[in-house]
C-alpha cells in the first residue's frame, strides 16, 4: 500500500517543474525525453548539452516534436546551424496519425500520415537571410517574409549561437532574432499544438551533402 500511495508523487517528479518566474526547460540537457520524431528520418542525438540534428539522403523533412502542446506561450532557444543547411522551428504545429483531408483557404487539401505542418520559424543561414520568418509548414507557405525587414536581416550570426524568441497570445504572433524584432503578426489558424526541430530534407545529396548539423540549445517556455 505504502508503494501505491508514492506511485503519484514519483510520476509528478519526472514531469519538468516551472521555475518560480514560470519558465520550463522543455530540453533536460542529457536526454531526448518528452521529445519524439515524426515525419523524415534524419538523425537527432544529444552531445554536450545540445540537440543535434543531422542531415541523411533520401527523406522528407523531419521533426523532433514535443509530445505536449502548448497555446499562449513565450519560446526562447539558441541554435547554431551549418552555412548550407536549412531549418526551422515548428509551433503550435500538428500531425495526423493517417492519412487527412481538410479544407485550407476554401481548397480541400490531404495530409499525409505523420507528416508535420504548421507555423515554422525559419531558420535560414543562406544570402536571403530570412530567419525568422514565419513560415507555415506544409499548409500555405509564407505569412511573414523578411524581404522588408534589413535590420532583421542582419541579426542573424553566421556560424555562431542565434537567439531565438516566438511570442503567442491569441492570434497575435511575434517573433525576434538575436533580439531584434522580426514579424508581428495575426492569424488563427491553429490556435495549439506541438513544438518541433525541424531538419530539412535534403533528397539525393546532389546539391547538399549530408552530415550537415544544427544545434539547438537552452530550449525554454512559459506559458501564459
Amino acid at each position: 500500500m505504502k508503494i501505491l500511495r508514492l506511485l503519484p508523487l514519483l510520476c509528478l517528479a519526472a514531469l519538468p517543474l516551472p521555475a518560480a518566474d514560470g519558465w520550463v526547460n522543455l530540453f533536460n540537457g542529457r536526454d531526448l525525453d518528452g521529445w519524439e520524431q515524426h515525419s523524415g528520418t534524419a538523425k537527432y542525438r544529444v552531445e554536450d548539452g545540445t540537440i543535434v540534428g543531422t542531415t541523411v539522403l533520401n527523406t522528407g523533412n523531419s521533426f523532433l516534436c514535443t509530445k505536449r502542446t502548448y497555446g499562449d506561450f513565450v519560446l526562447e532557444l539558441e541554435f547554431k546551424v551549418a552555412r548550407n543547411m536549412n531549418s526551422g522551428i515548428q509551433f503550435r504545429s500538428e500531425f495526423y496519425p493517417r492519412e487527412t483531408e481538410k479544407e485550407i483557404n476554401g481548397k480541400k487539401r490531404k495530409f499525409p500520415a505523420d507528416r508535420v505542418f504548421g507555423y515554422q520559424y525559419e531558420i535560414d543561414p543562406s544570402e536571403r537571410a530570412w530567419t525568422g520568418g514565419v513560415y507555415d509548414e506544409a499548409r500555405r507557405g509564407w505569412l511573414a517574409d523578411l524581404k522588408d525587414k534589413p535590420a532583421a536581416q542582419k541579426a542573424f550570426r553566421q556560424g555562431e549561437w542565434n537567439k531565438v524568441r516566438i511570442e503567442c497570445r491569441g492570434d497575435r504572433i511575434q517573433t525576434w532574432i538575436n533580439d531584434v524584432p522580426a514579424t508581428d503578426f495575426r492569424d488563427a489558424m491553429t490556435p495549439r499544438g506541438i513544438i518541433a526541430l525541424q531538419v530539412h530534407g535534403i533528397g539525393d545529396g546532389k546539391k547538399n551533402k549530408p552530415g550537415e548539423e544544427i544545434r539547438w540549445r537552452n530550449v525554454r517556455l512559459k506559458e501564459l
